[in-house]
């Protein structure tokens, strides 16, 4: 099984720590392209600071993730589970995970990296800033760029097994599972007085209680029909849509936090 995770705006920036490592890091079949979008990121932000902020959509008081982004090769390097923050990796708690559920969590997450194309929890990597609709110099729109060369790795990694597409939009376009029956998305819902509607926080909170539930669980269900099918048995409200060209989609019926 393979669960597909947004990276987060928001990176933790860890004062100490050995810097980071490209060939040890996971899916090393992609050593070289993390090479290519790195050389680009910290080469653009060196060269012309004004313009990097301008082309990473940074304002005049967040330069300091420019100057933090030249510093890439030699700045302290956490594990991916500690650098990436915000609602749903609170929700989802990695680094509070133990025994059998951590050691899914290393095999079955699949962190998409607008750097790094795809990382797993463990993988040690710098704070950066960097989105996935980026025009890089050198590289061109981010998203695309990796869309060239994740398939040789995601799909190995899927194999015949399920994948669970919790990526937003923009990450999405980094990877298409090939085979759309095995393919689950999820969209969460807040119910409130009879309307229905997509709210971030819970959409987010929610997927990372969802996955936190499945890697303590460690039932890995065949299809998305099977997901729906256990996210219930797990207490939630699941309606399952007819599948696409692109996967099943499940909505995630909540009323609160």
């Amino acid at each position: 099984m393979l669960i597909l995770l947004p990276p987060s705006e928001g990176k933790a920036s860890p004062r100490r720590g050995k810097p980071l490592d490209l060939g040890a890091l996971g899916f090393p079949a992609l050593t070289e392209a993390r090479e290519t979008v790195l050389s680009a990121l910290v080469e653009h932000c060196s060269n012309d600071p004004d313009l990097a902020a301008k082309t990473l959509g940074l304002g005049p008081t967040q330069a300091e993730h420019v100057t933090a982004n030249t510093l890439l090769r030699t700045a302290p390097a956490l594990r991916a589970d500690r650098i990436y923050t915000g609602v749903l990796y609170d929700a989802l708690g990695l680094t509070t995970l133990e025994g059998a559920a951590k050691g899914r969590a290393t095999r079955w997450l699949g962190i998409m990296s607008s750097v790094f194309g795809v990382v797993r929890p463990d993988d040690r990597i710098p704070a950066y800033r960097l989105s996935g609709d980026t025009n890089l110099p050198g590289t061109g729109i981010v998203s695309s760029y990796w869309r060239e060369h994740l398939d040789p790795v995601l799909g190995p990694a899927a194999g015949n097994g399920l994948v669970i597409d919790l990526r937003s939009g923009m990450y999405a376009g980094f990877w298409r599972p090939v085979n759309a029956g095995k393919v689950a998305t999820v969209r969460v819902l807040h119910e409130h007085r009879g309307t229905r509607k997509v709210v971030s926080h819970f959409n987010k909170a929610t997927k990372g209680r969802i996955v936190r539930a499945l890697l303590e669980d460690g039932s890995k269900p065949r299809d998305p029909v099977a997901l729906a099918e256990h996210l219930t048995t797990l207490g939630w409200t699941v309606e399952l849509h007819e599948p696409t060209k692109n996967g099943t989609q499940l909505d995630v019926v909540v009323s609160e936090l």
